[in-house]
């Protein structure tokens, strides 16, 4: 029977021929969804503030800061970045695990998006062509012929208005018709919420006329300590039987291929770097690729877990969104000097970018990036962090965690 791929209200459903391999592994994600418990996950209190600098115009940036026994966790207004990110290792010795900046002058310089809200659009599009209604709009092409992140002064860049409310971090951002080159007033809204052990992101945006939005964060993580080396001794799994080919500009073709047989096949552990010179990431020079996520009966998707042996760290992302795009830092090069003087080198950090796919709107398959007017659009991601005595993901996802 044809496998068909079918897309749609935050699902990915395949339809093949039976596999018992792929139910087990189904009923296994599923359980250990099902198992993952908020209990222990109050709400940590009310958070510190300061003040981190000014921008040209005199306008003050300010950063929010959280401590709970598992997460000591800074944020600011400048673009919503996640400036610092400290959990405790085996040991219980804790470690800053987000690259970053300790000025804000080197974010206002910087074009890396570390810890950043990225919008309207993350992620790329094709040409910066976008077609609504039989209307054509150029959007501004930032990356060669295309447009990524949102444009030259995307969200990332932006100061949003801050308030805490029943201690979250509520951040929003009025961007104007035209900003960028997109259709109608768009007011998003992202909500920070520091539980015990994990990091919840709440995303809404509402728009003035028919609009797209693809909202995501771009967190680089080091489970080792930012700074300390690279990241391909992490092992990653993924909950994605399928991924998005792209071209030689990142760019996806519209096919969505099966991850059997190739290395963007994490159903089951991998280090990073055990396949990262495979001949099909020669255009990416590692990973910088969209996977489809599994979403089973929930919409709140277990899409990823990192385990990094050493520390014995353990991230694990959970998401309403369809696609996760899993990015290994393949562009940093030593030249960046970070938090504590630190140089971040090559797969010196990962992103797990929660998102719709690249180059949607181009699309028709895909899940939709449309925002029509007076609806909002809504969207969830959890980051979410603990620490075992397992040496492999493996083991402790066969009952060695804690």
């Amino acid at each position: 029977m044809r496998d068909a791929v079918e897309l749609g209200s935050h699902r990915c459903l395949i339809e093949s021929r039976t596999n018992s391999e792929h139910c087990m592994r189904s009923i296994a994600w599923a359980t250990v969804l099902i198992g993952l418990s908020f209990a222990d996950s109050a709400t940590s209190s009310e958070p510190t503030h300061r003040l981190f600098g000014h921008l040209a115009d005199g306008k003050p940036v300010q950063v929010y800061s959280w401590r709970t026994d598992a997460l000591e966790v800074s944020i600011t207004n400048f673009g919503g970045r996640i400036l610092r990110l400290r959990t405790p290792d085996r040991e219980g010795h804790f470690d800053d695990i987000v690259l970053g900046f300790d000025k804000l002058d080197a974010y206002l310089k910087g074009d890396a998006f570390f810890g950043a809200v990225v919008g309207r659009y993350a992620n790329r599009i094709s040409h910066g062509r976008i077609v609504l209604h039989g209307r054509t709009y150029q959007l501004t092409q930032n990356g060669g012929d295309n447009s990524i992140h949102g444009g030259r002064i995307g969200f990332d860049k932006r100061l949003w208005q801050d308030h805490i409310e029943h201690g979250s971090l509520v951040l929003t951002y009025v961007s104007p018709a035209g900003e960028e080159g997109y259709p109608g007033t768009l007011t998003t809204t992202v909500r920070y919420t520091i539980n015990r052990n994990e990091i919840r992101i709440d995303y809404q945006a509402t728009a003035n006329q028919d609009t797209i939005v693809n909202l995501t964060n771009h967190t680089f993580f080091n489970l080792a300590g930012a700074g300390s080396g690279t990241v391909l001794d992490h092992e990653l799994t993924l909950n994605a039987d399928w991924y998005t080919p792209t071209d030689d500009d990142l760019i996806p073709t519209g096919v969505i291929s099966k991850v059997a047989g190739t290395p963007f096949d994490f159903r089951t552990p991998h280090r990073i770097g055990e396949r990262i010179d495979d001949p099909a990431l020669r255009y990416t020079k590692g990973y910088d690729q969209n996977w489809v996520i599994v979403h089973h009966q929930a919409d709140l998707a277990l899409a990823a877990r990192v385990f990094e042996p050493r520390s014995g760290r353990v991230l694990e992302v959970l998401t309403t969104e369809p696609g996760v795009q899993f990015y290994t830092g393949n562009f940093l090069d030593g030249s960046l000097t970070g938090k504590d003087g630190k140089h971040y080198v090559r797969y010196g950090g990962f992103c797990l970018e929660t998102q719709h796919f690249p180059d949607s709107p181009n699309h028709p398959d895909f899940p939709s990036t449309l925002l029509k007017a007076g609806h909002t659009f809504r969207s969830v991601t959890i980051f979410r962090f603990s620490v075992t005595s397992a040496i492999s993901l493996k083991d402790w996802t066969s009952g060695a965690r804690r």
